[in-house]
């Protein structure tokens, strides 16, 4: 995300361009090594991928086509869920199930079955659904320092209420910072 909170479209320019919005593509001239480990790791150390719609589309449509990426093989085989009320099965790509009806109902099952993370990648609308139910338990954020003055951002006005505590800070060559905040108790 950017420093004022922006998610849309951080990998291409024509990734999202809703609400007519022009700024696409503005995270990928900030990946660097230390960005791809941590992204590597969070993969390896998830039993599954978690996607709304609207993301999983996107992902969908571009990583199976991906040559001579390391991240290619690893989303492919992965198991993906998809929550979606439009959606029908069977879905595109590889190892992908749909979650059917309400999406906090569905994620808060599938977590009790899970004996490790499931891990969203993008996907907005769902993450602010589930943090309502209170059902992010950690939030690994890429804080690239830029401010685009546009865009969906991840943590919208009315959201849920909820407290975080820091857990781990790395900061990349590029300038990204990756804060790893964890759910804090009720206080």
């Amino acid at each position: 995300m950017t420093l004022d909170g922006v998610m849309q479209a951080p990998g291409r320019t024509d990734e999202d361009r809703r609400g007519g919005f022009a700024h696409g593509g503005w995270a990928a001239a900030r990946m660097d090594s230390v960005l791809g480990e941590v992204t590597k790791e969070s993969m390896a150390s998830s039993a599954s991928l978690l996607f709304g719609r609207i993301t999983y589309e996107g992902f969908a449509s571009f990583w199976p086509k991906q040559q001579d990426n390391p991240f290619t093989e690893v989303l492919n085989s992965t198991q993906k869920y998809v929550a979606s009320r439009t959606l029908n099965e069977p879905l595109p790509w590889e190892n992908s199930t749909l979650l059917r009806g309400d999406a906090a109902e569905a994620v808060g099952r599938l977590k009790k079955t899970m004996a490790k993370d499931m891990v969203i990648l993008g996907s907005g609308e769902l993450i602010q659904s589930l943090m309502t139910h209170r059902l992010i338990d950690r939030f690994v954020l890429m804080i690239h320092p830029v401010v685009l003055g546009t865009g969906r951002r991840l943590f919208v006005e009315g959201g849920a209420l909820s407290t975080f505590r820091l857990v781990d800070t790395k900061p990349t060559t590029t300038g990204v910072v990756i804060a790893t905040y964890e759910l804090a108790a009720d206080k």
